[in-house]
């Protein structure tokens, strides 16, 4: 039997591959510790969890319109108002089972056999996945550590080219924590209008920024970055609601329609209860959410000092997200206790079996010389494990 030539096509995502294998070590007694979900360890918000609670109880359980509830919709339109001076209609939003699901959605709605979407490498693994599942061609801009990981004019322009349709942007980004600033995103923008592409921005990370600059939609610049821009957000990452699977996309109202009719023949609506939570997230007390942030920018700070006084080791600071990306050129084609390093999954595999410390291989985002980890996790957690990382990279 010939199963789908597409399905082979696709990769296996690394990240859940490393965090399945942590947590079944854990689960058999091993003392692991995780660098790999990208996931904030905080429980969700009481007031959250309270409000579905009250949705179960009043028998909210039922389905919804397929595209989402009409108060979260309205809770988002007064959120990308608010907080990102972008205007919408109920016609121009889409709720969805994950920010995951509305990038899958968009990818199928754009896209016909053979359409080119740009794409910054370093990427997060599902990108270019969901473009091949939409009969698209993933098609990498290379960047450089020295530029912060940034997409640049110069580097767009190489690789653009008459069959480009889209260009995704991640600001804040995952894997990198890059956060691009008001004049890097006019030259994006200035990009797309004269290459006439769809700007997919990708903003689920949109809260979590540690630096003084703030955040900006790339669809708030200009009358032609709003009609060609889809705006993709969720509640997972800012409200520590990873597991009630709700995103969010706002754009063109034709594009969300074709958008809303996919989503209705294969998952239909987001879970009710879920929704109705996620109104209180964005309507609700925000204090546990701003706690969060400070302790993720404590721990941010302390895991970039200390990699950087590991021997060949480096990183960059990042600005945004929760992850670190190591710099582990130095130790590529060396040998550890009698084992060579020949790649970023060589150096993972190899630290995860000597010093029971689970990261994320650089190549599942496109950047073998790279590790990536996260500091989604407890400040105890972090320094053991980079003392223990300190320690395999000594016996190199």
């Amino acid at each position: 039997m010939v199963l789908s030539t597409k399905a082979k096509q696709i990769s296996t995502s690394l990240t859940l591959e490393i965090t399945a294998k942590a947590k079944k070590m854990k689960a058999d007694g091993i003392d692991v510790i995780g660098f790999g979900a990208g996931e904030p360890d905080f429980n969700t918000p009481k007031n959250i969890r309270d409000a579905a609670i009250r949705a179960i109880n009043d028998g909210m359980t039922k389905y919804t319109a397929a595209s989402g509830i009409i108060e979260l919709k309205q809770s988002i339109i007064n959120k990308l108002k608010q907080d990102n001076d972008l205007t919408y209609i109920p016609s121009q939003i889409i709720v969805s089972s994950g920010a995951k699901q509305c990038l899958a959605n968009v990818f199928q709605a754009i896209l016909n056999p053979g359409d080119e979407v740009l794409i910054g490498s370093p990427y997060w693994v599902s990108y270019p996945e969901l473009v091949k599942l939409a009969d698209g061609k993933p098609v990498y801009v290379e960047t450089k550590e020295i530029t912060k990981f940034k997409l640049t004019i110069e580097n767009l322009n190489k690789s653009v080219t008459s069959k480009s349709k889209a260009i995704v942007l991640n600001s804040p980004n995952n894997p990198t924590g890059t956060v691009y600033s008001k004049e890097e995103l006019i030259e994006i923008a200035d990009f797309a209008k004269i290459n006439n592409l769809i700007i997919i921005s990708d903003e689920i990370y949109e809260k979590l920024i540690y630096a003084n600059n703030p955040h900006i939609s790339i669809a708030s610049l200009s009358e032609d970055a709003y009609a060609r821009t889809i705006v993709i957000n969720g509640v997972s990452k800012a409200y520590a609601m990873t597991g009630w699977r709700i995103g969010y996309a706002a754009g063109s109202a034709e594009i969300v329609a074709l958008m809303s009719n996919i989503q209705s023949h294969t998952t239909s609506n987001p879970n009710s209860i879920a929704q109705y939570a996620s109104v209180e997230a964005l309507t609700g007390d925000q204090g546990d959410m701003d706690k969060m942030i400070v302790q993720f920018k404590l721990r941010r700070d302390y895991m970039v000092e200390r990699i950087n006084t590991i021997n060949n080791l480096s990183c960059i600071k990042p600005e945004g997200a929760f992850y670190v990306m190591v710099n582990i050129s130095r130790v590529i084609n060396k040998s550890v206790m009698g084992k060579v390093i020949k790649n970023s999954i060589d150096f993972s595999d190899i630290l995860l079996e000597k010093e029971k410390v689970a990261v994320v291989p650089g190549i599942a985002f496109g950047a073998d010389n790279y590790i990536r980890l996260s500091y989604a996790t407890s400040m105890e957690n972090i320094k053991n494990g980079l003392n223990r990382i300190a320690n395999f990279v000594e016996n190199i």
